[in-house]
C-alpha cells in the first residue's frame, strides 16, 4: 500500500510537471492561458483529474500491469495564440515529455552517484530515484505515441500536409478508446502493452540502470 502511495505521488508530481512545462512554453510563443487560468503552479488541486490522476494508476498498480501510467488535467494551449500555429504547438507538446526525459536523467543520475551517500540514506532514496525514473520514462514514451491527442500526435502531423494533419488530429476525440484497445487486445503480434514496456527497458539501459 505504501508503495502504490509512492508510486501514484510521483506519477502525480511529474504529471504536474508535464503540465506546466506545456504551459510555460506556450507562454514563450505568445499564449498565456495556462497562467491566466492558474496552471502554471505546482498546487495539485488545479492540476489533478481524478480519473487519470488517481483512479487509473491505482488500478493499474492493484491489477498487477506491467505499464503504469496517468496523467494531469491538460493544460489549455489557444493555437490563435502561438506565432507559428503548427510548429509552435508541437514545440508545445515536446515540452512535456521532454522534461519528463530530462527528471529521468536526473534522478539516475542521482542514483548512479548514490555510493557518497550514508548507507542509511542510500537504501531508501535509491529506490524512490529508480521510481522517479521509471515513471517519468512512461511518462514520456507514452505520451509520444503518435495516437491523438497524445503529444506524439501534434509532432508527428508537421510532417502532413495541413489538411491531412487536420484530419488526423480530429481523431483525438475517440484517442482514448483507441489507447485502451491496443492496451488491452493485442493485433496479431503487435501488443501496445509490450511495445511501450520494451521501450522502457531499452532506455533505463541508455541510463545505465
Amino acid at each position: 500500500m505504501i508503495s502504490a502511495l509512492i508510486i501514484v505521488i510521483v506519477l502525480v508530481f511529474s504529471a504536474i510537471l508535464h503540465e506546466i512545462a506545456h504551459g510555460y512554453v506556450a507562454e514563450r510563443l505568445g499564449d498565456p492561458t495556462a497562467r491566466l487560468l492558474g496552471r502554471l503552479t505546482l498546487n495539485p488541486k488545479n492540476h489533478i483529474d481524478p480519473v487519470m490522476s488517481i483512479m487509473l494508476p491505482l488500478i493499474l498498480i492493484f491489477s498487477g500491469s506491467p505499464v503504469i501510467f496517468g496523467a494531469a488535467k491538460p493544460v489549455p494551449v489557444d493555437p490563435f495564440n502561438l506565432k507559428d500555429g503548427r510548429r509552435d504547438l508541437a514545440l508545445v507538446s515536446l515540452a512535456g515529455p521532454l522534461t519528463n526525459i530530462l527528471i529521468a536523467i536526473l534522478a539516475s543520475f542521482i542514483a548512479r552517484i548514490s555510493f557518497f551517500f550514508p548507507q542509511e540514506i542510500a537504501i531508501i532514496v535509491i529506490p524512490f530515484l529508480l521510481i522517479v525514473v521509471q515513471i517519468n520514462l512512461l511518462l514520456a514514451i507514452f505520451n509520444l505515441l503518435p495516437i491523438p491527442p497524445l503529444d506524439g500526435s501534434k509532432i508527428f502531423s508537421l510532417i502532413l500536409p495541413e489538411k491531412e494533419a487536420n484530419a488526423y488530429l480530429s481523431l483525438g476525440s475517440i484517442g482514448f478508446m483507441i489507447l485502451f484497445f491496443l492496451l488491452v487486445m493485442p493485433i496479431g503480434g503487435f501488443s501496445l502493452g509490450s511495445l511501450i514496456f520494451n521501450l522502457l527497458v531499452f532506455s533505463e539501459k541508455l541510463l545505465g540502470l
